[in-house]
C-alpha cells in the first residue's frame, strides 16, 4: 500500500543538496517518488508501507548529513522566527569579529594586533563557518559537490594560507580579513534569503493562522470551552459574532453573514441560514449561530486546501529540469575554472603567487548554484500563493507552466458556462389574463412538487414578490405535470401532452412556445379548467461572467469549444449567448475524453473545464484539467486546478497567472545564468588587462549571496501581477 509523508529538511545549502537527497531516496527500494522543495525546505515522499518504514527514510536522510522531522501543518518551514534569529545571530557574530580584522588588516606582523586577528579569524572560521565544513564533508562522502564545498574551499584557502604566512618568518601574504568577511557576507546572504523565502510562502502561513484553536461546545444546553482539535463529527458548537467557525459543518439554527474570503477570495460576506453549510476558519460576522460538525481535522476544507497547495509547491515544473542539469555539473566546472585562473595568472602573468591565488578564490566564491536552484520553486511558491488568495487552487506546481501553453480550451456547458440549475425566465399570459395572477396560480400549483422545474417556478415567483395560498386535491402525474384545486378552480400545469390529454387548446401561444423551445427552454403550460391561461419558460441561464470570460480568453489567443450532452438546439442557443463559435452536442460521457484525445493528436495543448462526474475522465486526460469548485468531488479531485468561486473569469486569471509565473521563472534563470557568465570572468581578472580592476574575494562572496536574494525578490514581484 502506497503512502505519502511530508518532512521538513534542514541543512541544505543549495539545489545540489536537494538533488542528492532525491537521488538517494529514489534509488532506495520501497520509495516510489521523492521530491524536495528547496525553497521551502520540504520533502515529499511516496513509499510502499509494506517495504520501507518512515524511520528508515529518516535515517537515510540523516546519514546524508541533513536534519529531518515530520512536517506538521502550521509549521512555517525555513521562514519561521527561529530561523531568522539564528541566521541573524550568526551574521552579527561573524561581522562583529570580522570588523576589527578589516580595520587593522595593514598590521599583520607578528605583533599583538596580528595575533588578535589570527584569533578572531579562527573563531569565525570554525564557528560561523563550521556549517560549510560539515556540509562539504557529507557531500564529498557521497561523491557529490554543493555550495558548501565552494565556500569551504574558498574560505579555507584564504585562512590557511594566511595562517602559514603569519607563522612564517616573512609574514607576507596575510589576509585574514578575506576569509572572515567572506563568511560574514555569506551569512548575511543566508539571512536575507531566509527572510525573502519566508515572504514567498506567507500566503499559506496566513491561511494556517486562520484556524480556530478553541471552540465553544454545546452539550445538553451547556457551553464548554474546548480545544478545536477535540471536536468530533456530530458535535454542536456555538459561534458568536466576530468569532472564527472552528469546523466544517451545517448551521443548526440562526442566521448570519459569513466572511468566506479565505476560501473564495471574495471580500463581500455571504448570508447563511439554518440548513446551510459553513466552512471552518471563516468568520461569523453578525448573528449568534450553532453549527453541527460534519468534517474535522484533516478532512476540513482548509486542511485539504493546505495539503493541495503544499503538494503543488513540492511539484517540479518541466523548466526546472534545465536548472537541475546545469546545477549537477556546476561545482566541478567552477573548481576547474578556478584552477585554470590560478595557473594562468601564476605561470604567465608575472604577478606572483598571491595575486593568482586571490583571483582563484574569488572565482570559487562568486559562483553559486543557489540562484539557479531558487529560480523555479520560489516563483511557483509565490504564484500558487497568489492563486490561493484569488480563489484559484493550484494542485500541481507544474500546471502553472503548462497552463501558459494552452492552445485550446474545452468547456462543459451545464454548471460551467451555465448556472447549472433551471431558472424561471419567461411568463406569458393569454390575452385578458393578469401576468401576476397567472404566476400566483402556477407557483401554487407547483408548490407541492419536488421536481427541479417546480422548485424553480416557486423560487422565481418569490423573487418577483408573488405570494400564494394552499392547494387541495393535489395530484402529480410523473412525466406529465400536476393538477390541483386552488381558490375554487381546478388548475392543470405541465407539458403539452398533459394539455392535449385534458383537451386544452394551446394554439394561442404556439408561436411563442416554438421560439422558446428553439432557445433550449423547458416549457410549463397552465390551464384553469380546460382553458389555457398561460405559459412559463424555464432554462439554465449562462453565468453573468461566462461571456466576458470567453471573450477574454479569445484575446489571450485561446479559442474555446463547448462540449455538452444536451440537444443541439439548446447547445446552439447557449453557444450564441456565450460567444462560442464551435460546439459539440449530444456528447456521451465517454465521448468527452475522446474529444480531448482527438485534439491532442492534432498536436494541441488542451485544457478542459468541467464540474460533473461525467467530466472527470476528460479532466484527467487534458493537459490541464480545471474543475469548478461547486461541482462534484470527483471532478475536483481529478482537476489540476480548482476554481473555488465557480467563476469562469478565474480561468482567465489562472492563464494570466501561469504566464506571469513562467515569465518570472525565465527571468530568474536568465539572471542566474547572466550573473555567473558575467561574474566569473570578472572574478578571474578579465577586466584587469584593460582597466586594472580585480574583485576582492570577500566582495565576490557578497555578490554571490545577493544573487540568491535578487532571484527570490524578483519572484515576490508576482504578487503585483494584474490578473
Amino acid at each position: 500500500m502506497s503512502r505519502r509523508l511530508r518532512y521538513s529538511v534542514t541543512g541544505m545549502s543549495c539545489v545540489n543538496c536537494a538533488a542528492r537527497i532525491e537521488k538517494e531516496l529514489s534509488a532506495t527500494t520501497g520509495i516510489i517518488h521523492a521530491s524536495i522543495n528547496f525553497a521551502m525546505e520540504e520533502l515529499l515522499v511516496e513509499y510502499e508501507s509494506g517495504v520501507i518504514k518512515p524511520q528508515a527514510i529518516e535515517a537515510l536522510v540523516k546519514k546524508l548529513g541533513y536534519g529531518i522531522k515530520t512536517h506538521v501543518a502550521g509549521d512555517s518551514g525555513p521562514a519561521d522566527e527561529k530561523s531568522f534569529v539564528r541566521q541573524r545571530n550568526w551574521f552579527v557574530l561573524s561581522l562583529a569579529l570580522s570588523l576589527p580584522i578589516m580595520l587593522t588588516m595593514s598590521v599583520h606582523g607578528n605583533s599583538a594586533v596580528g595575533w588578535m586577528n589570527l584569533v578572531l579569524a579562527t573563531i569565525v572560521q570554525f564557528t560561523a563557518g563550521l556549517t560549510f565544513y560539515r556540509g562539504s564533508w557529507y557531500a564529498l562522502k557521497s561523491r557529490s559537490a554543493n555550495m558548501d564545498v565552494l565556500v569551504a574551499l574558498g574560505t579555507s584557502a584564504a585562512y590557511f594560507y594566511s595562517l602559514f604566512a603569519f607563522l612564517s618568518a616573512s609574514h607576507e601574504g596575510v589576509f585574514f580579513e578575506t576569509s572572515a568577511m567572506l563568511i560574514a557576507f555569506i551569512r548575511l546572504g543566508k539571512y536575507l534569503e531566509a527572510r525573502a523565502r519566508g515572504k514567498a510562502g506567507e500566503a499559506l502561513r496566513k491561511l494556517l493562522k486562520l484556524q480556530a484553536d478553541r471552540a465553544r461546545l454545546v452539550v445538553d444546553g451547556t457551553e464548554r470551552d474546548v480545544a478545536a482539535s477535540e471536536l468530533k463529527i456530530g458535535d454542536v458548537v456555538l459561534v458568536r459574532p466576530g468569532e472564527t467557525i472552528p469546523v466544517d459543518g451545517e448551521l443548526v439554527d440562526g442566521r448570519t453573514l459569513v466572511d468566506e474570503s479565505m476560501v473564495t477570495g471574495e471580500a463581500m460576506p455571504v448570508e447563511r441560514r439554518a440548513g446551510d453549510a459553513v466552512v471552518g476558519a471563516t468568520i461569523n460576522q453578525s448573528g449568534t449561530i450553532r453549527v453541527r460538525a460534519t468534517r474535522i481535522g484533516e478532512e476540513t476544507l482548509l486542511a485539504q486546501i493546505v495539503r493541495l497547495v503544499q503538494d503543488a509547491q513540492a511539484d517540479k515544473a518541466p523548466i526546472q529540469r534545465f536548472a537541475d542539469r546545469v546545477s549537477a555539473v556546476f561545482v566541478p566546472v567552477v573548481v576547474s575554472l578556478a584552477m585554470m585562473t590560478f595557473a594562468g595568472w601564476f605561470l604567465f602573468s608575472g604577478h606572483g603567487f598571491l595575486f593568482a591565488f586571490k583571483l582563484a578564490i574569488a572565482v570559487i566564491v562568486i559562483a553559486c548554484p543557489c540562484a539557479m536552484g531558487l529560480a523555479t520553486p520560489t516563483a511557483i511558491m509565490v504564484g500558487s500563493g497568489v492563486g490561493l488568495s484569488r480563489g484559484i487552487l493550484i494542485k500541481r506546481g507544474s500546471v502553472l507552466e503548462q497552463i501558459s501553453h494552452i492552445q485550446l480550451l474545452l468547456l462543459d456547458k451545464t454548471g460551467t458556462i451555465t448556472v447549472g440549475r433551471p431558472t424561471l425566465s419567461t411568463v406569458l399570459a393569454v390575452k385578458g389574463v393578469d401576468e401576476e395572477r397567472l404566476l400566483e396560480c402556477l407557483a401554487a400549483a407547483e408548490s407541492q412538487s419536488n421536481h427541479p422545474l417546480a422548485k424553480a417556478v416557486v423560487e422565481g415567483a418569490a423573487k418577483r414578490g408573488v405570494s400564494f395560498g394552499e392547494v387541495t386535491n393535489y395530484e402529480e402525474r410523473g412525466g406529465f405535470g400536476i393538477s390541483c384545486s386552488y381558490n375554487g378552480m381546478r388548475l392543470i400545469a405541465g407539458n403539452s401532452r398533459l394539455m392535449s390529454e385534458e383537451g386544452v387548446e394551446t394554439s394561442q401561444l404556439s408561436e411563442q412556445a416554438e421560439r422558446l423551445a428553439r432557445e433550449g427552454k423547458s416549457l410549463v403550460w397552465i390551464a384553469a379548467g380546460r382553458m389555457l391561461v398561460g405559459l412559463a419558460a424555464l432554462g439554465d441561464p449562462i453565468k453573468e461572467t461566462s461571456a466576458r470570460a470567453i471573450y477574454d480568453l479569445k484575446l489571450l489567443g485561446i479559442p474555446c469549444t463547448m462540449i455538452t450532452g444536451d440537444h443541439s438546439s439548446v447547445a446552439a442557443a447557449i453557444a450564441t449567448q456565450a460567444g462560442i463559435g464551435k460546439f459539440e452536442a449530444e456528447v456521451l460521457p465517454e465521448r468527452k475524453q475522446k474529444v480531448v484525445q482527438e485534439y491532442q493528436r492534432q498536436g494541441l495543448v488542451v485544457g478542459m473545464v468541467g464540474d460533473g462526474i461525467n467530466d472527470a475522465p476528460a479532466l484527467a486526460q487534458a493537459d490541464v484539467g480545471i474543475a469548478i469548485g461547486g461541482g462534484t468531488d470527483v471532478a475536483k479531485e481529478t482537476g489540476d486546478i480548482v476554481l473555488i468561486r465557480d467563476d469562469l473569469l478565474d480561468v482567465v486569471r489562472a492563464v494570466k497567472l501561469g504566464r506571469a509565473t513562467l515569465a518570472k521563472i525565465k527571468q530568474n534563470l536568465f539572471w542566474a545564468l547572466f550573473y555567473n557568465i558575467l561574474g566569473i570572468p570578472v572574478a578571474a581578472g578579465m577586466l584587469y588587462f584593460k582597466f586594472g580592476i580585480t574583485l576582492r574575494p570577500e566582495l565576490a562572496g557578497l555578490a554571490m549571496a545577493l544573487s540568491s536574494v535578487s532571484v527570490v525578490t524578483n519572484s515576490l514581484l508576482l504578487k503585483r501581477a494584474k490578473l
